[in-house]
C-alpha cells in the first residue's frame, strides 16, 4: 500500500472528492427533491397526506439512524464495496417503486430502500475523503457534502420535466437507471488503508501458513527436488488460495484443537471478552449523555429535525392548496430551497471558523430564523413571498454543516464518532416523525396553517432550550474556552461520520 503521508491533501484525494460528491449528487437527488413526487402520489394513490408523508420522511431519516450499522460496514468492508453494494440499493429501490401498487409499497421500496442506500454512500463517501485529506480536510468535506443540495437543485427540476413526458412510473425507471452510476464512481475509491475485513484474511493466511511451515507436510501436498529447499508450484498456489478464504471462523479455530470442557471455557471466554467491549461502548456513551450541553444540542438537533425538514416535502403542495399553481415559476421550490442549503453550508462553514464566533450560539441563531420563516408561511399569499421564505429556511438549513464542528469542541475528538451517531439518531428520528405529523394536521384540519406554526413553535423552543441550558452560568463543567484546542489527525476512524 502507499504510504498515507505521501498521498494527503492533493492528488488522486481530488478525484476522490469528485467521485464522492458525484456519488452523493446521485444518490440523494431524487430523495432530497421528494417533494416534486409527493403531489403526484397523492393523486395517483388517493391516501391521506399523513400516510403519503412516510414515504418522504422514512427515505430521509432511515440512513441518519442507520448511520451507526453503515459506519461499521465501511470500516470492515472498505467503501469501494460498499459504494457499489449502496448503488444497487438505491437503483433497485427507485425502479422498484415506479411499479407500486399502494403507499405500503412505497414505504418499503423508497422509504426503506432507497433510505438505507443513501445511508451507506454517505458513510462511505466521507470515510474515504477523510483517508486522503488532513489539514484540507474541511474544504474537501465541504464540497462532498454540496452534493446531496446540487442533487436536489437538479433533480427537482428534471423530475418534473420527466414526469410530463414519460408519467410518473417512467420518472422512477429513468432516474433509477440514472443510479447505478454509483458504481462507476466506487471504481475511483482507491482506499489507503486495508479495511478490517480484508486485515482478517491476512492474519488467517499468515496464521495458517505458518502451522504448514512448523508442520510435517504430507507427501502428497508438496513434493520437495532433492538437495532444494524451494517449493514447487502447487505449494505457491495452496498459499494463494489461503488469501480467498474468509476469516469467520475464529471461534471454530480455537475450538478445534481443545475438546469437551476445555472447548466450553474458550467459547465463555470470548463471549465474555465481547460482552466486556459491548459495556465499554455503552458505558461510553452513557457518559457522553451525561453532559448537559450535549443533551441540550441532541434536543436542539430533534427538534429542529421535526420542524425544519417538513417543507421540503411539503412545500410543492402548499402552493397548490393555496392556488398557487398558476404562478409556478420553472424553478420549482425545492430547487431553490437546495440551492439555498449549499450555500448556507459553505457561508455558515466559513463562520464557524471565525475565532470569536461561538458555534454553539450561531447554530441556535439558526434555529430561530428558521422558526421564524416557519411561522411566516401559513401568512404568505403569494408565490415570490413563498419562494423568498423557502430561501431563507434552505440558507438556515445548512446548519447541518456545524454539527461535527460542535461535536468536537463538546467531547472532543476521540469520542467525535459515538457522539455523532448519537446526534444522527435523534435527528433521524426527528425527520421520520416530522412528515407525517403535519400530513395528519392538514388530514386534521384541512390546512397547513396550524401544522407549520406548530412546526414553526418546535424549531423556536429547541433553540430556546439550546441557548438556555448553554449559557455559562448552567454549565457545570469548563467552558468552550477552557477546553484545550483540537489538534485534527489523519486517523479517518476519529472523524468517520462528519456532516
Amino acid at each position: 500500500m502507499v504510504s498515507s503521508a505521501k498521498v494527503l491533501d492533493g492528488g488522486w484525494g481530488w478525484a476522490i472528492v469528485a467521485a464522492s460528491f458525484m456519488a452523493q449528487l446521485l444518490a440523494y437527488g431524487s430523495p432530497q427533491s421528494v417533494g416534486v413526487l409527493y403531489p403526484e402520489w397523492l393523486h395517483t394513490f388517493q391516501e391521506g397526506k399523513g400516510m403519503t408523508a412516510w414515504v418522504g420522511s422514512l427515505v430521509a431519516g432511515v440512513g441518519l439512524i442507520a448511520s451507526p450499522i453503515c459506519s461499521a460496514c465501511v470500516d470492515n468492508f472498505g467503501a469501494r464495496p460498499v459504494t457499489i453494494f449502496s448503488g444497487v440499493m438505491v437503483a433497485g429501490g427507485l425502479m422498484l417503486s415506479a411499479f407500486a401498487p399502494n403507499v405500503q409499497f412505497l414505504i418499503f421500496s423508497y422509504g426503506i430502500v432507497v433510505g438505507l442506500g443513501c445511508g451507506l454512500v454517505f458513510s462511505a463517501t466521507l470515510t474515504i475523503t477523510c483517508q486522503y485529506f488532513d489539514k484540507r480536510r474541511g474544504l474537501a468535506l465541504g464540497i462532498v457534502t454540496t452534493g446531496t443540495s446540487v442533487g436536489a437543485f437538479i433533480y427537482a427540476t428534471a423530475q418534473n420535466e420527466l414526469i410530463v413526458l414519460f408519467g410518473l412510473d417512467g420518472c422512477l425507471l429513468i432516474i433509477g437507471a440514472i443510479a447505478l452510476n454509483l458504481m462507476a464512481c466506487a471504481g475511483f475509491m482507491r482506499p489507503l488503508e486495508m479495511p478490517k475485513y480484508y486485515l482478517k484474511q491476512k492474519a488467517a493466511l499468515e496464521r495458517n501458513t505458518e502451522e504448514q511451515l512448523f508442520a510435517k507436510p504430507a507427501l502428497d501436498d508438496l513434493t520437495i527436488t532433492t538437495g532444494s529447499s524451494a517449493t514447487t508450484p502447487e505449494k505457491t498456489l495452496a498459499v494463494k488460495e489461503l488469501l480467498i478464504t474468509i476469516d469467520g471462523k475464529d471461534l471454530s479455530i480455537q475450538t478445534e484443537k481443545k475438546k469437551g470442557w476445555v472447548a466450553g471455557l474458550a467459547i465463555t471466554k470470548i463471549i465474555k471478552k465481547k460482552q466486556k467491549n459491548y459495556s465499554m461502548y455503552l458505558h461510553s456513551m452513557h457518559e457522553i449523555l451525561q453532559d448537559q450541553v450535549m443533551v441540550a444540542f441532541c434536543i436542539a438537533i430533534f427538534l429542529f429535525s421535526l420542524g425544519a425538514f417538513p417543507p421540503v416535502l411539503f412545500i410543492e403542495d402548499v402552493a397548490q392548496s393555496a392556488g398557487l399553481i398558476e404562478e409556478v415559476s420553472v424553478i420549482p421550490l425545492v430547487s431553490i430551497g437546495a440551492i439555498a442549503t449549499c450555500i448556507g453550508k459553505l457561508a455558515l462553514g466559513v463562520l464557524v471558523d471565525i475565532r470569536w464566533i461561538n458555534g454553539i450560539y450561531l447554530y441556535a441563531f439558526t434555529m430561530y430564523a428558521g422558526g421564524l420563516a416557519l411561522c411566516l408561511i401559513p401568512v404568505t399569499k403569494t408565490y415570490v413571498g413563498l419562494q423568498v421564505l423557502t430561501a431563507v429556511l434552505g440558507f438556515f438549513s445548512g446548519n447541518w454543516s456545524l454539527t461535527s464542528y460542535i461535536t468536537t469542541k463538546i467531547v472532543g475528538l476521540d469520542r467525535l464518532t459515538q457522539a455523532h451517531g448519537i446526534l444522527m439518531f435523534f435527528g433521524g428520528f426527528g425527520i421520520m416523525l416530522g412528515p407525517p405529523v403535519v400530513g395528519w394536521f392538514f388530514d386534521w384540519t384541512q390546512s397547513y396553517d396550524l401544522a407549520f406554526y406548530f412546526s414553526g413553535s418546535c424549531v423556536l423552543v429547541g433553540a430556546s432550550i439550546l441557548t438556555l441550558l448553554t449559557l455559562p452560568c448552567w454549565n457545570r463543567k469548563h467552558s468552550e474556552d477552557d477546553r484545550p484546542e483540537v489538534q485534527y489527525t489523519s486517523n479517518c476512524d476519529k472523524v468517520a461520520s462528519v456532516a
